[in-house]
């Protein structure tokens, strides 16, 4: 079961079949995690008021990495995107929203769904395996990732809460550390789409070190926390 805001999730029942989905490159939101967005433009703006009158959920998605164009000029997307619940919400009073959303489970897209709504709407499987948190976090190489973290920051002259961090779970360790990361929009993809915490905490490992490796050869490829 996962438990977001009001609202636990326990089956794929409890979730949505169709969402109206927000493409956004290089955005990375992973189950439990939290994500602060600003929408102004007036189509997601319509999404998100369809969402606060409904389930409240929303789907995160990005661009598909090709660059691949729809007939209409809107981009393909990526096979696989993550669940939103928004938890909280605010105006601007300048025309924006201000919100928070909670990621639930990750999806695959079955099929794009039209309508005359001017935002996407996807038809969607979830990732069942999701609405059992902490599965698998025991197999994750915590003493790995920390090493590769630390790195990272000393390389870049960066601070943690150490404090925090040592009393993170596993799960929320691995899903904070890749939704933080600097990395670009293959890379986040990849993240999204490990299978369990373990292959994810290895994957984010090895982009670190790849990232490292090219910063200390003076290569230019590495992308650095803004």
């Amino acid at each position: 079961m996962v438990q977001v805001g009001n609202v636990n999730y326990r089956t794929e029942a409890d979730l949505p079949e169709t969402v109206p989905v927000f493409p956004l490159t290089g955005a990375l939101l992973l189950p439990g995690g939290q994500m602060p967005l600003n929408i102004f433009e007036p189509r997601y703006l319509a999404m998100l008021d369809r969402a606060i009158g409904t389930d409240r959920v929303i789907g995160m998605i990005q661009p598909r990495l090709d660059g691949a164009l729809r007939p209409d000029g809107e981009p393909e997307l990526c096979a696989v995107g993550c669940l939103g619940r928004l938890t909280s919400f605010s105006e601007s009073g300048d025309g924006r929203y201000v919100i928070s959303l909670q990621g639930i489970a990750r999806f695959r897209v079955l099929e794009e769904t039209p309508g005359r709504e001017p935002f996407r709407l996807c038809r969607i499987a979830p990732f069942s395996a999701d609405l059992d948190p902490g599965e698998g976090a025991d197999e994750v190489d915590r003493e790995g990732l920390l090493k590769a973290f630390r790195q990272y920051l000393e390389a870049n002259q960066l601070q943690a809460d150490w404090d925090s961090v040592s009393k993170a779970s596993n799960e929320t360790l691995v899903n904070a550390l890749s939704m933080m990361s600097p990395y670009g929009a293959a890379e986040k993809q990849a993240l999204l789409e490990a299978p369990d915490l373990k292959t994810r905490a290895e994957t984010l490992v090895a982009i670190t070190e790849i990232s490292l490796a090219r910063e200390n050869s003076g290569d230019g490829g590495g992308q650095i926390l803004q």
